[in-house]
């Protein structure tokens, strides 16, 4: 099983880990597959978060995202996002970066379809 079995948990229980070239973005990943590397995480902006320093994003799997609270700004699209709303990324679809003024908290779901 690439990915351990979980029973609901309170997301808080996972540890806040801080990105190294992003002031006040972290992520608790609930779960991990150590294989392909692809996750489960909650994504964590602080308030005043600006992910501009890791650029537009583009990669070779799956994500699909909800907002549970607050919003984030596309800063390429110009364009704000809030809770409730959702994305689904195919590989290789760019997005991103995003300003987050108020903060935000977004759950996400990287795979590898074949």
């Amino acid at each position: 099983m690439p990915k351990r079995e979980l029973e609901f948990t309170d997301f808080t229980k996972f540890e806040a880990i801080p990105f190294e070239n992003v002031k006040g973005l972290s992520e608790r990943i609930i779960a991990r597959d150590p294989e392909t590397n692809v996750a489960t995480r909650i994504l964590q902006f602080e308030p005043g978060t600006d992910t501009s320093p890791n650029g537009v994003q583009i990669h070779d799997f799956w994500e699909e995202l909800y907002i549970i609270e607050g919003s984030i700004i596309d800063l390429v699209l110009n364009e704000e996002f809030t809770a409730g709303m959702v994305a689904t990324r195919p590989p290789g679809m760019k997005h991103g970066p995003w300003k987050s003024p108020n903060g935000c908290k977004i759950f996400e779901v990287r795979y590898y379809s074949k």
